[in-house]
């Protein structure tokens, strides 16, 4: 096959303990998926049906990657997640089904251009570009699940400078990995490559240039983020 322009690679993020990588093929993002965030941010944390946003695949950067500040924001937060790989596809999976579509998991850090979004919310615009900007997915190393069994339970926490800022337990998930995977396959075909941010605990907040931002889940290890100053 014969391209116009060079083939892209594929993004991908790193699995822990070698050298192999996983590619990813889609980024879906849960939005409000912990009670308590969803009333810092001023919403009712009833068990509604989840919803979710997207960033682009290009938009993952590694753990440990040093950040340059994002343009067109002056509040860039930052968001602990459960990051899910899904190694096998699938549409209209049950919920009883599936953890075997899991590959394995990761700590993730959801970017957000909060300022941004809050503008777009008012407008009632999408805010698709407050999430899906450069380098806005950081993903540590993925962990198989055969390694790490379900990750039902278990402390997440973000620290920034030292200073703890988000601690929460992945049994707090509104929607649990096998629910949020289950309700994701009605709306698409999910995909060998395809990963899901499950949501943040409370404590979202500010990163400044110079921050240190540690993200970290139990079972999984931590990954440590530099800000980098603003673009002049």
């Amino acid at each position: 096959m014969a391209f116009v322009i060079p083939p892209i690679a594929p993004p991908s993020v790193a699995v822990s303990g070698g050298s192999l990588r996983f590619p990813v093929r889609r980024i879906f993002c849960v939005g409000r998926n912990y009670a308590d965030h969803a009333r810092e941010m001023g919403n009712d944390p009833d068990r509604e049906p989840p919803f979710f946003f997207t960033k682009p695949a290009d938009a993952v950067v590694p753990g440990e990657a040093t950040i340059t500040y994002p343009t067109q924001t002056a509040n860039l937060h930052h968001e602990a997640e459960l990051v899910v790989a899904i190694g096998t596809g699938g549409a209209a999976i049950p919920a009883d089904k599936a953890m075997g579509h899991v590959w394995g998991f990761a700590v993730g850090n959801d970017l957000t251009r909060r300022d941004m979004q809050n503008d777009a919310k008012a407008m009632r615009r999408p805010w698709d570009l407050s999430k899906g900007f450069d380098d806005s997915a950081v993903i540590g190393a993925l962990h198989p699940r055969s390694e790490t069994g379900p990750m039902d339970r278990g402390k997440i926490t973000l620290a920034v400078n030292g200073t703890l800022r988000q601690q929460g337990d992945l049994a707090d998930m509104i929607w649990p990995v096998a629910d949020v995977i289950a309700f994701l396959s009605q709306s698409v075909a999910l995909a060998p490559g395809d990963l899901i941010m499950t949501g943040t605990p409370a404590g979202v907040g500010a990163l400044e240039p110079g921050d240190l931002c540690t993200a970290s889940i139990d079972g999984l290890g931590s990954i440590a983020t530099r800000i980098a100053p603003r673009p002049v």
